[in-house]
């Protein structure tokens, strides 16, 4: 079929058009064109994790040090959501998210890109976010680190989080990074805890959250099976173990050594019942996770309404966390 025959096929909120030929065009342009709300109190800049595939990553630091502080700050990784489609660490939502998460962690962010499907189907995203980890092994044990990391980040304090398919990558980072030999890996860097922002999981079988989700919502069924389609590895089914952590070929997480978690969930997420049945079986199974549940909330209400009174307790939520984990208790 000739290109000028070539007709639109799926969508993604305005910035991916994937066409019946097979030919893709992304707009340069973000699908959140909100003001970057910068005060000055927080330093930032780009640095190269994966040259392979030209991939970046976002530092953010605090640019003034606290008496509160302690001699470094901890490190506090952010990866960005979108249904491995969309997104990226120069979004200026994803930009206004870390610039809070550094100024209230009091922390260094690392908001690391990976690569989109469908021209990168998974498990491609989740490879680029182990790479992104390993990039911090590889500066802890460098004779020459960035020098913000050397001069500010504490890499025996380092937190894991991600937002919708963000948090889809946590998860596989928790299990990767869990057993004695992942974190063997990694030392001396030394992860203290898993944040799992409304995560990303599906499953053939439809939950009371997805069947009821209204069609109007900012992330509703008809998108979420849309970003599956283009995502996932091809001939896969939603059931698939990068997408439901408990399918029928998914991995046993029961003898899995898990971190502390903490999983947020919105009441009125279409994602809801599978993050909230992800941490219920996990703390059967003894694993130290905790649940936090934001009424009357939808996906990605943090990302909407970044300023509301429901994002800043978000963030009240995640410091809380952060300080009570930040020295190995659980």
């Amino acid at each position: 079929m000739s290109s000028s025959a070539a007709y639109e096929v799926d969508e993604c909120r305005g910035v991916l058009r994937v066409f019946s030929d097979g030919s893709i065009v992304r707009s340069p342009n973000p699908s959140f064109p909100v003001p970057v709300q910068d005060d000055g109190s927080v330093d930032w800049k780009d640095a190269q994790f994966d040259a392979a595939h030209d991939l970046q990553l976002r530092l953010y630091k605090p640019r003034y040090r606290l008496p509160s502080d302690g001699p470094k700050f901890p490190v506090f990784y952010y990866f960005h959501g979108g249904g491995f489609c969309i997104g990226s660490r120069t979004w200026p939502n994803c930009q206004n998210y870390c610039l809070r998460l550094a100024a209230e962690l009091r922390a260094v962010v690392v908001a690391p890109d990976y690569r989109l499907a469908p021209e990168h189907r998974l498990p491609a995203a989740i490879d680029d976010g182990a790479a992104s980890v390993e990039w911090l092994h590889r500066q802890a044990v460098s004779p020459d680190p960035d020098p913000w990391l050397a001069e500010a980040a504490d890499i025996g304090r380092v937190f894991i989080s991600g937002d919708s398919a963000g948090g889809n990558i946590a998860h596989h980072l928790a299990v990767r990074f869990g057993s004695a030999t992942g974190r063997a890996k990694l030392e001396p860097v030394r992860i203290r805890g898993f944040v799992h922002l409304m995560p990303f999981f599906g499953g053939t079988r439809r939950t009371k959250s997805e069947a009821e989700c209204p069609k109007d919502a900012f992330l509703n069924l008809e998108l979420n099976d849309r970003y599956w389609r283009l995502s996932l590895p091809r001939g896969a089914t939603a059931d698939h173990p990068l997408v439901n952590p408990f399918g029928p070929e998914s991995p046993n997480l029961e003898p899995v050594e898990f971190e502390p978690m903490l999983v947020v969930v919105g009441e009125r997420d279409l994602l809801r019942d599978r993050a909230a049945e992800y941490a219920k079986r996990l703390k059967e199974w003894g694993k130290p996770v905790e649940l936090a549940e934001f009424q009357g909330q939808q996906h990605g209400f943090f990302t909407i309404d970044p300023w509301s009174e429901p994002a800043n307790e978000l963030m009240r939520v995640i410091k809380r966390f952060v300080n009570e984990k930040r020295n190995g208790s659980n």
